[in-house]
């Protein structure tokens, strides 16, 4: 059996093994891929697994050997899973490899934003301390977040734990959830949305993608927040208007942003959040650790393993 991995450079440049799926077949890797060399690249391949590599309904159709497509990550709308369908094709996904890292993670963004640590220690390392009037300095206000509320949007298993760690921190945990549910409410207290907004001195956003989410933060839902909130977003880019969240910063209605994915990626030059006031952007690594990164290629092998043995897993379009 042939397995060819199209982009595996960003699941493992180099601080992994290969040796789970090259125990299953013959397997050849490469780093990237360009949308114009998949289809040459599959071939004659069985068994594909991609992680942001378009894999098309022509691709299918040209490739006519391919029975598994597996995706190296939770999302999978870069293949076409409705014609993989319709060949018989399974495609399976990765649902819950990064929930402790991307929770771990939003905190980090907001602590990030709460003591300017990185700014801080440049500033000390230019020379600024030793040459300081005073004892310590600071430039952005330091905020304590004990007594706070922390408003998280999608009470899942990434939200829950984000909510765990904030009330650690001393923070009031509320949520909004289409779904509540025991384990959520042992952290948070459901509200609806409009009270989230309303009440939240901090909103985390940790919901799916879907037409009813796409755009959740807006110039509307902004107004209905407190002045001088802080919003953090390691979910999905489009659940921000990009240029409203700018607008909000600038004016001072958003104290800050932390967001770890945008609209498009990579991020695009004339993207209104790089030139706003206050905001943080890392390059959508909050699932990047190697423990979860290990973790992601653990459940992709046992994926590829229980289809080879006649009892898929993770399979996204039975």
């Amino acid at each position: 059996m042939n397995i060819v991995i199209l982009d595996g450079y960003t699941e493992n440049p180099g601080d992994l093994s290969w040796a789970g799926f090259e125990k299953l077949g013959n397997l050849t890797v490469y780093d990237r891929t360009s949308a114009g060399d998949v289809i040459q690249r599959i071939g004659d391949a069985q068994i594909v697994i991609v992680n942001k590599t378009p894999v098309s309904k022509e691709a299918m159709d040209a490739c006519a050997n391919i029975k598994y497509i597996g995706v190296l990550a939770t999302g999978y709308n870069i293949v076409d899973y409705e014609a993989a369908k319709a060949k018989g094709i399974a495609v399976t996904n990765i649902p819950t490899y990064g929930t402790d890292a991307v929770g771990q993670f939003a905190i980090a963004l907001l602590l990030e934003i709460c003591h300017r640590i990185g700014h801080h220690d440049r500033a000390v390392k230019e020379g600024r301390w030793e040459k300081n009037l005073d004892w310590c300095f600071w430039d952005y206000p330091l905020i304590e977040l004990a007594g706070k509320t922390m408003g998280v949007v999608g009470f899942g298993r990434i939200g829950q734990v984000t909510g765990r760690v904030a009330k650690a921190l001393g923070m009031k945990v509320i949520a909004f959830d289409e779904h509540p549910h025991d384990a959520g409410k042992a952290i948070a207290d459901y509200v609806s949305l409009d009270e989230l907004f309303a009440s939240s001195d901090v909103i985390s956003l940790h919901c799916p993608l879907f037409p009813s989410t796409q755009g959740i933060i807006n110039k509307n839902t902004i107004a209905k927040m407190k002045d001088g909130v802080i919003i953090l977003n390691s979910s999905r880019g489009p659940l921000i208007v990009e240029q409203d969240l700018a607008d909000a910063l600038n004016s001072g209605k958003v104290y800050a942003a932390g967001v770890d994915v945008v609209s498009q990626e990579p991020i695009k030059g004339d993207n209104p959040l790089l030139s706003a006031k206050n905001c943080i952007i890392t390059p959508h690594i909050a699932w990047a650790p190697k423990e979860s990164r290990q973790r992601l290629m653990d459940i992709a092998v046992h994926n590829l393993q229980a289809f080879i043995d006649g009892n898929p897993v993770n399979v996204i379009n039975r």
